[in-house]
Formats: C-alpha cells, structure tokens, sequence
C-alpha cells in the first residue's frame, strides 16, 4: 500500500488560515495515497505582519529570562501563546465539543510551561535537558490543533507525541535517534492507526530517551523528524512543505533573481543544507537515502507549484548549468596554525582537532597547506576567543620553542559554497569559480573541496560576501 509522509514547517500552521490551507493539502493527499503520516512544527509566523511571533523561540526566551530572575517574562509568554493557539482553534475546528477538548489540553500544556519556567527561576540556571522539555511544548500544541482541523474537513487524524516512539540518545539540544528502538516502537504505535485509516499528526523535532526522559534533534529537527518516520515506516515519498517554492538557487535576500531547481541529487543537497542553505536540517537526507525514498519540498501557499525533487542520484547526466547552487554561512572565524616545526612532525593535526573538540566546537571547513605548515579551518565566531585560547595552551611548549607561530584567528569571515554534482567531471569549473571573483577583486583566503566533488568552498572577508554570492550565482545561469 503508498504511504506519503507529509511535514509542515512553522509557516504552514501559522495561523488558522495557514492551518485550513495546510488540512486541504492532506485532505487531498489522502485521496492519492492509501496512509498518510503528518509531521508538524510548532507554529511560526503568519502572513499577517503584525504577528511575528515564533512559538519555539518565544518558549525559548522566556526560560531564559526565568533563568535571569526575571518573574513576569513566562507569564507574559503564556499569554501570547495562549492568545495565538486559541486564536487558531476557533478558526479552524468547526466541533464545539472538540474545540473545548482542544482548548483544554492546549491550557494545559501552557499551565506545564508556566510551572517549568517557574522551577527554572528558582534554580536560577536553566540546563540543556530543561531546555529540551520546555521547546519541545510548541510542537506538542501545534498537532492537537492541526490533528483537530483535519477532522473539522472530515478527515479522521490523532496527534501523537514523537516522545513515545521517537527513541534517541540523552544528547539533550541535539540528540540523536537510536533507530532500532526507534524502528520498533515507531511500528508498534503507527501501524494500527495507518490500518484504521487515521492520519496520524506527530510532532516534529522532539524524541525521548529510552527512560522517557524529552529530548530535542536541534533547530529544524522536524524536518529530521519526518525522515525518521519515512525511513522507518518504508513510504514511498516524503513532501516537505514551507513557504517558498523549492529549494532555490540562492538566498533570495542575497540573490533576488534566485530560481527554483528542478531536480537536486541526496548529496548535492546534503552539501546546501550543510553549507548554509537553511530550507531542510542537515541531517534529513540521511535516513532516505539509506531507503532510496525522494523527497519533495513544496510550497503550502501555492501547492501546484511542482516545487523541488530530491532523488537518491542523478538518472540524466548533468545539464549544462554545472554548478546548480550557490550558499553562504557568515559569522565564522578562520582559526590558522602554522609554524616551520610542523612540517613531518606526525601528530600536529590529531592535537588540534581534539583540541578543538575538548571545546565542544564543530568544525565547518578544514584546509590544509601541501607544504604541512599550515592548518586553517572555520567554526563558529562565538567560539573562537575559547579555541584559540585552548590550542594557544596545547602547543604552549612549541610555541616557546618558535617551533609553531602563535595561533592566528580571521573573525571578519564567510564560507561561500558552489554546489553542482557537474563539478566533479566538468573540467574548468574552478577556473570559472575563481576568475568570477577574481573578475571583481574578491580574496580568497582559503579553499576546500570535499571527497564528493560536488562542492568547492572558500573562505572569503565578511563585507565581501554578498557580493561573492552574487558573482558565483550568475555561474548557475550558464
């Protein structure tokens, strides 16, 4: 039997009109499909420009300014919420009894809020683990109204909590799943709503520990969220609907004649989404390609736009416009350790990454000089002064010695990514790469091409960025 795993990001329940055009989209799916499987986010902005309000990050600011001291921030976030989701449940489910009902548990989940919140401000510190229970309640709103809109349009639908079946490591902030357990219990607890011909409305972004204990997979799990469940479950197609058209050429802030593409490989988009390109969490094309399962991303406001297809590869050979995308990461630092004394000494690379990894630092980019006296590689801004302070101390001896220069940091950096799978068999492709900066006198301060070949990435100054995106975009057009 087809089975569809359809995901809605926080722009599709932003509000009651958001949510109506959303239950459409699945009232209509469940025509084409025999089981369909629903992933929600929390709701987030609605088109109306005077509500602008984000429910995870609400939630998330407001534990933190419990943690400050501050008595009134969740009070007044509980009234914001309840006004928003309230709002949305009298535009979108018709039943008066099932309005209440949903009403109720809504309350509910906000009284929960309001007393973690409280037990955050007496602590005075709020950790990762209460962190997780405390943003995971957007998501746990979002289904019961959706799950409760769908059957106002006469569809039988059940919000689930991912907690019960979703099983992942204590990893709190960014856990990740324990697919066996979460294979059994995932099948256990959907199996027999999909035979009795429920749609059932999970959470997206939320999990537990095997003891129950909730966890989150990190900003933009939902997405993470409905992969999991796809892979498990063997569907067919997983639809990822947002509020653009596609994946795009490039940010179209940056880009405003960005496109939308057509067809993208796994790994191509596996390299934007890594690089920068923010419409799937990094990790959601993972569990599909193990399945061989494609993915649709779709816009839920103009849904017979065909939007974007990602298969598993390439079944046509790469058209003429090599280089498919174009994507940027700004704020990061370029971290250099140089010195004559690194030069065949075995060694100096494992101490600087584990270094680097004693920081609970991740690193986006490496690049390292032929002559092996010289490592650069990019992280985060924020964690640089801790960094270079912890390999400043690590080679304390060599430094001493002159043996290793003292450990240079470029703050003011972006990574720029040219991403088309054309790039590994197309010969001239960097040549056009670097002549296209080149041409308007953009440095490159280093460069990195991962073993797929599909991405060549380089380092250049923070008020060049734009611009660099902007040149290496028009490439996308050839």
């Amino acid at each position: 039997m087809s089975l569809a795993v359809l995901k809605f990001g926080g722009t599709s329940v932003g509000d009651g009109a958001a949510i109506r055009q959303t239950a459409q989209i699945i009232r209509e799916a469940t025509a084409h499909w025999d089981r369909v499987v629903v992933v929600s986010s929390a709701m987030g902005k609605s088109s109306d420009p005077n509500d602008a309000i984000k429910v995870t990050d609400v939630l998330l600011n407001a534990a933190r300014a419990a943690a400050a001291g501050d008595g009134d921030a969740y009070a007044r976030a509980r009234r914001l919420l309840a006004d928003k989701h309230h709002a949305a449940i009298q535009a979108t489910i018709s039943n008066v009894e099932d309005r209440q009902r949903v009403g109720a548990e809504i309350d509910q989940l906000l009284d929960g809020f309001e007393m973690l919140c409280a037990s955050v401000r007496v602590l005075g510190e709020v950790t990762p683990r209460a962190l997780d229970a405390i943003a995971g309640l957007g998501e746990r709103m979002a289904v019961r109204i959706l799950a409760g809109a769908l059957r106002s349009v006469g569809v039988m639908a059940e919000p689930l909590d991912a907690t019960e079946f979703i099983v992942t490591n204590d990893r709190f902030q960014a856990a990740a799943p324990l697919m066996d357990l979460t294979r059994e219990r995932t099948l256990a607890r959907l199996t027999p709503l999909l035979e009795a011909g429920i749609v059932p409305v999970v959470t997206g972004f939320i999990g537990a520990t095997p003891n129950g204990i909730p966890t989150t997979l990190g900003r933009g799990g939902s997405d993470y969220s409905a992969s999991i469940i796809a892979a498990v479950l063997g569907a067919d197609e997983v639809f990822n609907y947002t509020d653009v058209d596609g994946v795009l050429t490039s940010d179209p802030h940056i880009v405003p004649d960005a496109r939308t593409i057509d067809v993208l490989t796994a790994q191509e988009m596996s390299e934007m989404a890594y690089f920068g390109a923010s419409v799937l969490h990094p990790m959601t094309i993972a569990p599909l390609v193990e399945r061989n399962i494609p993915l649709r991303v779709k816009n839920t406001f103009n849904p017979s736009h065909p939007g974007t297809l990602i298969v598993h590869q390439a079944t046509t050979a790469p058209s003429r416009g090599v280089i498919k995308a174009v994507t940027a990461i700004k704020n990061v630092s370029m971290i250099t350790v140089s010195g004559g004394g690194m030069k065949g000494v075995p060694g100096i690379a494992g101490r600087t990454f584990m270094t680097v990894a004693r920081t609970n630092t991740s690193v986006l980019m490496i690049s390292q000089a032929s002559a092996e006296q010289n490592i650069c590689f990019v992280i985060p801004r924020q964690a640089a002064q801790a960094v270079v302070a912890a390999l400043n101390e690590e080679f304390r001896r060599e430094i001493e010695h002159g043996e290793i220069n003292p450990v240079e940091t470029f703050d003011q950096a972006s990574i720029i990514t040219a991403v088309g799978m054309g790039i590994s068999e197309t010969p001239g492709v960097s040549g056009r790469v670097f002549s296209a900066l080149g041409a308007r006198q953009i440095n490159v301060f280093a460069i990195a091409q991962g073993s797929s070949e599909c991405a060549i990435s380089m380092i250049v100054a923070d008020d060049r960025c734009d611009e660099a995106v902007r040149a290496l975009h028009e490439l996308t057009k050839e």
